[in-house]
């Protein structure tokens, strides 16, 4: 019996280094990667064609790529986040801003995407939807 547990948790832990070796083998993207990689993603889907909004626009992702790479705290990350999206204000327009914010943030480990941090809320049930308790 104490044979056969030492030959389960042999098994588990080493699929857990296995596993853990895999993230390691993954290569890191460089921040100019990144923020090449963000921006032709984001003015594909907004249809940007001027170059020099897109310099513009890659200039601010690389800025907080490199931000990105001191690794950061998650107070941090997300007040990076939100810097991000504060100067997306500044250099998009209003209806490519609408765009960006409806959008779903694509992630390669959601194959279905996931919202992003700033979606609209969705609405409260109007008060005639409520039922009147007398």
């Amino acid at each position: 019996m104490k044979n056969k547990l030492f030959i389960l948790f042999s098994l588990v832990l080493l699929a857990g280094t296995m596993m853990a070796q895999e993230e390691a083998d993954r290569p890191q993207r460089t921040p100019e990667e990144e923020a090449f990689k963000q921006t032709t993603r984001l003015v594909r889907e907004l249809g940007i064609t001027d170059s020099v909004r897109f310099d513009t626009i890659y200039r601010m992702h690389l800025k907080y790529a490199r931000w990105r790479q001191k690794g950061l705290s998650r107070s941090e990350n997300l007040e990076r986040m939100n810097a991000i999206h504060r100067e997306l204000q500044n250099l998009l327009t209003e209806e490519e801003l609408k765009q960006f914010m409806n959008h779903p943030a694509e992630d390669p480990r959601h194959p279905h995407g996931r919202p992003m941090l700033t979606s609209p809320r969705p609405p409260l049930p109007s008060d005639s939807l409520q039922t009147d308790r007398r």
